[in-house]
């Protein structure tokens, strides 16, 4: 607990406001003996590792800059992790040298589909212009092996100082605009001209910074886990595509590994995922393949079966959940031969033959979960008002999950961090290469000024999407089908999408498939009509006669837009 700052939280209909109630400060009366930082980083997790690699990536920052980066876990563990072949972490990030390519896996493809509609949306990394599409649009990596990679860089990094087992006791300043004093509980004292807060969502730096924070918590929990399935046959293209599919209860995502190996991220209601995990292993991977599989109806009655079963303290055994699921393709005439269906689930992990026609349509049938790889997180939306603090606070910085958390359902979590990583290392270049004071209001601004609204627009975007599929009207699952498959008929808007949400860095997209600000608005006007779809639906009698008229201006907006783009 910090002895700087003290904070109230006000709670009012789920929504929260983290508002720092401005009191007298400590100070430290080792400031004397303090040792002195260009710039301190509080965290080592990706964000704080990258910040550190960036600043020791050029000479002139390394002549120029003592770094030091605070850890309270013990980094060794990481530098020296190793995972067997066939396990994988849980955690995985959309992205070397130093990384471990063989563990990484190209996303060449990207299917996200409606739940209850089945309307579809279809990404290429073809449809990016790029030079290797095989490349893929993205590269998933475990996060333990992003962090072991950033570490062995810094092995080479002089300037780089890293202090892991410490933790951060207070931090104290001794007045509007001097450096930060941060006490570590060896009773070393670090004096910053920049501190940077890479500290997660409880950030002690953000505290000391009195920068307020908004958001609200989604009532929705994500199980994630380490997922093994068959390798897809020689008539079916690699394990490269990740397959979304969006249910009322939250959105299920598959994402690929390995020719054998993909990880689950599925977003869903606390209870409902307290009993999931409460399931053993293969009841679970049953449940996960009846998701992709299964019509929404019958996945609400397989949801309600677990959950009744967990509540009465008797656990669904595997030999009821199969009836039940076989029962339920039978009532909705599910071929057996089909690739919805999940007969093949009980036949041996062998060549199957030539697979069904729509077998690339849905991820591999799940045949187990890797030991130990079940887990879950609470989710939340949460923004600061400001990533630079001010008066007593002054010389502070935020990046990453301390500055704004995201809903996981397109996985930019990492990629905003990362982002605000690239940002504030270049502001910190320029200062350096200017002369001028890298802690100072001046030369942090185009920080603030770059990232926010990026960051905003996305997690905004995110949050939309989240509530739009959580209803199961007609009118509002008509109107959000209907704009999912005319978007999926214009290549050009769904680059511009996949650019926008740092699939690829912009300088390596094709000239006529970069974000134009035509396309910025379009897609803003886009969530817009969403957002008032979203309005619409709480009042029953106005969606029949309005709906449709905000969805089509919606889409005729993007396609003018679209239009004007290809002029260009």
């Amino acid at each position: 607990m910090l002895s700087s700052t003290s904070s109230r939280t006000v709670h009012a209909a789920r929504c929260y406001r983290n508002i720092a109630r401005k009191g007298p400060r400590s100070y430290t009366s080792s400031a004397g003996s303090a040792e002195e930082y260009d710039v301190v980083i509080v965290g080592g997790g990706p964000a704080g590792l990258a910040l550190a690699g960036a600043l020791g990536s050029k000479q002139a920052l390394r002549e120029s800059l003592k770094v030091a980066l605070v850890e309270a876990g013990d980094l060794s563990k990481v530098r020296n992790w190793a995972m067997p072949s066939d396990g994988y972490s849980n955690r995985i990030f959309t992205l070397g040298p130093h990384i471990e390519t063989e563990r990484t896996s190209p996303i060449e493809e990207m299917q996200v589909w409606d739940g209850v509609s089945d309307a579809r949306i279809t990404f290429s990394a073809s449809e990016l212009g790029l030079d290797n599409p095989e490349d893929g649009m993205a590269r998933l990596t475990e996060n333990l092996n992003l962090q072991r990679g950033l570490l062995r860089y810094l092995q080479n990094t002089s300037n780089i100082h890293i202090l892991d087992k410490t933790k951060v006791q207070t931090i104290d300043s001794e007045g509007p605009g001097t450096w930060p004093l941060v006490q570590l509980d060896n009773s070393r004292v670090l004096k910053a001209r920049l501190l940077v807060g890479a500290d997660g969502f409880n950030s002690p730096v953000r505290t000391f910074a009195q920068i307020p924070s908004f958001g609200w918590a989604y009532d929705t929990q994500a199980i994630v886990a380490t997922m093994h399935h068959s390798a897809r046959s020689s008539y079916e293209g690699p394990n490269t595509t990740a397959y979304q599919r969006f249910l009322p209860t939250g959105p299920i995502a598959f994402l690929p590994l390995s020719p054998t190996v993909s990880s689950l991220v599925w977003s869903t209601k606390p209870p409902l995922a307290s009993a999931l995990q409460a399931c053993e292993p293969l009841v679970l991977a049953r449940m996960i393949n009846a998701a992709f599989r299964l019509p929404e109806i019958s996945i609400r009655y397989l949801h309600d079966r677990i959950f009744e079963s967990h509540q009465s303290g008797k656990p669904i055994s595997d030999a009821e959940i199969k009836t039940e699921i076989q029962w339920r393709e039978q009532s909705h005439a599910i071929d057996m031969n089909s690739a919805y269906s999940s007969a093949a689930f009980d036949l041996p992990n062998s060549n199957p033959g030539i697979p069904p026609v729509d077998s690339e349509s849905l991820p591999p049938l799940v045949r187990s979960l890797q030991a130990g790889s079940v887990a879950s997180f609470p989710l939340r939306f949460n923004h600061t008002e400001s990533y630079v603090g001010e008066g007593q606070g002054a010389r502070t910085v935020l990046v990453g999950d301390a500055a704004h958390t995201i809903h996981p359902l397109a996985g930019q979590g990492l990629n905003l961090g990362l982002g605000d990583v690239e940002c504030l290392a270049r502001c910190i270049e320029n200062a350096v290469l200017a002369g001028g004071d890298i802690g100072s209001s001046t030369a942090l601004l185009p920080y603030t000024q770059e990232r926010y609204f990026e960051n905003h627009k996305v997690m905004s975007v995110c949050d939309k999407l989240h509530k739009l599929y959580s209803y199961t009207s007609e009118p509002v699952v008509m109107a959000r089908s209907m704009g999912l498959e005319v978007l999926n008929e214009f290549d050009s808007i769904k680059a511009a999408l996949m650019a926008t949400a740092g699939s690829q860095p912009r300088s390596s997209i094709s000239e006529d498939l970069r974000v134009s600000g035509d396309l910025q608005t379009a897609f803003t006007v886009a969530a817009k009509g969403l957002e008032g779809v979203i309005a619409a639906n709480k009042a029953a009698s106005a969606i029949t006669s309005g709906l449709a008229g905000l969805a089509v201006n919606g889409l005729q907006a993007l396609a003018k837009a679209a239009g004007e783009a290809r002029k260009k």
